[in-house]
């Protein structure tokens, strides 16, 4: 068995299922603690003069480290080629989102390029981020395809996520998102979403290469009806749906969400009163992206207390893609849903960590540091958790072990 002694500190919420209202608070925290692995499993967790008798073989330094779980970003969009800083200079100088797409940009020119690229381009883009995101503590990621908006080279986005996950230092989990929009050549064309449920659907499920599928629900994309035709034909072929919802207007997708059983509800800058409620009463999780809004330089950001006081199960996440949230770093997800949507610093923990897996459907695996989940943690460069957002605008990850094994280290 492997020791991690000489832990300052040791924080995180416990539980195999996502939590909510005031548990997302209740972090357990021991000073002067312990971590001990048998294979790739946390065998204990906490205190050393509590510590059980085991037969350690091999020992690490933590140097006075905090240990945390590592963080489970549900909501990204990894597989792409090429970048979009000319979008954002744009913004930056007055242009709106709408104006830019318009031209020919916005998820338009994501499209041209990922289909422009190799699936072995796409496969070492995904890997490169992965190794990004394990700098910065993430240790489990979710991945959408949603850029190629054809049979092909959806097909191709999710194989490339399949060839990166096999040396990926971070668990990769693969999502269908081909009802991310209308394929630029056919803007309106209302039968892409037959091509979708009849075509696209059947050919991932007939290869696995998805465990979700979503679908964006919004204004001028998507109608709730399309939404919930694609979810319910992804969810009889063996998919988890997951839901784009009420992210530039209500549209009612957090309660579309809700009533299909979705994993997540993700986004809900516009989420309406009813749509609150229907989560808290649903086992949906609220998947926050504040990394968007102020990628965005929006002022609105989901209602993070609103849904928390309710008693929705909240989650964070990154939504790292090139055009609206271009970072990998689950650190700044923290501190923006703290400074910006007031979540307190345990709360935002659970909700990168724990309720986050609840998201992936994997709180019985990962998500908190306790007996018999996977041993993937996070030794931080700081004396307690409350640095994460204290100490901000910096990388405190010293150490990342995913699965008992160190896979980035400063």
């Amino acid at each position: 068995m492997l020791l991690i002694r000489n832990i300052r500190q040791l924080a995180t919420p416990r539980g195999r299922a996502g939590v909510r209202g005031a548990a997302m608070r209740a972090l357990e925290i021991h000073d002067d603690a312990v971590i001990v692995i048998d294979h790739d499993r946390f065998a204990y967790a906490g205190r050393e003069r509590d510590m059980p008798r085991f037969d350690i073989t091999e020992d690490v330094d933590a140097k006075g480290a905090t240990a945390i779980p590592g963080f489970v970003d549900s909501h990204t969009h990894i597989p792409f080629a090429g970048f979009r800083e000319s979008e954002f200079n744009r913004r930056l100088q007055g242009e709106t989102y709408e104006q830019i797409a318009a031209s020919g940009g916005g998820i338009a020119s994501s499209v041209q390029a990922t289909r422009a690229a190799s699936e072995e381009q796409l496969a070492s883009n995904v890997l490169d981020r992965a190794r990004t995101m394990a700098r910065y503590g993430t240790t489990t990621s979710e991945a959408k395809s949603g850029y190629g908006l054809n049979l092909g080279d959806e097909l191709k986005q999710l194989r490339a996520i399949r060839t990166a996950a096999a040396t990926s230092p971070v668990r990769l989990v693969p999502t269908c998102l081909a009802a991310h929009e209308f394929p630029p050549e056919r803007r309106g064309d209302r039968t892409w979403v037959d091509e979708i449920a009849n075509e696209i659907l059947p050919a991932v499920a007939n290869e696995k290469l998805a465990i979700f599928c979503d679908a964006f629900v919004e204004r001028g994309v998507f109608t709730r009806d399309e939404g919930d035709r694609v979810l319910r034909a992804a969810a009889a072929l063996g998919m988890i749906p997951r839901l784009h919802a009420d992210e530039l207007s209500d549209t009612h997708g957090a309660s579309l969400a809700a009533e299909l059983g979705c994993a997540s509800a993700d986004h809900l800058m516009h989420i309406s009163d009813d749509g609150i409620r229907a989560l808290a009463r649903s086992g949906t999780v609220a998947n926050l992206l504040p990394g968007t809004s102020f990628f965005l330089m929006s002022d609105r950001y989901a209602p993070a207390r609103r849904l928390i006081e309710e008693g929705a199960i909240v989650s964070l996440s990154t939504d790292c893609n090139p055009g609206s949230s271009m970072t990998e770093s689950m650190q700044i997800v923290m501190q923006l849903a703290t400074l910006q949507m007031k979540m307190t610093v345990e709360e935002s923990l659970t909700a990168a960590t724990l309720n986050g897996a609840q998201s992936l459907r994997m709180a019985d695996e990962i998500g908190s540091i306790e007996v018999g989940k996977r041993a993937d943690f996070v030794l931080l460069d700081a004396p307690s958790y409350l640095h994460l957002v204290y100490h901000f605008g910096v990388n405190l990850v010293r150490e990342v072990w995913r699965d008992g094994r160190r896979v980035s280290a400063a």
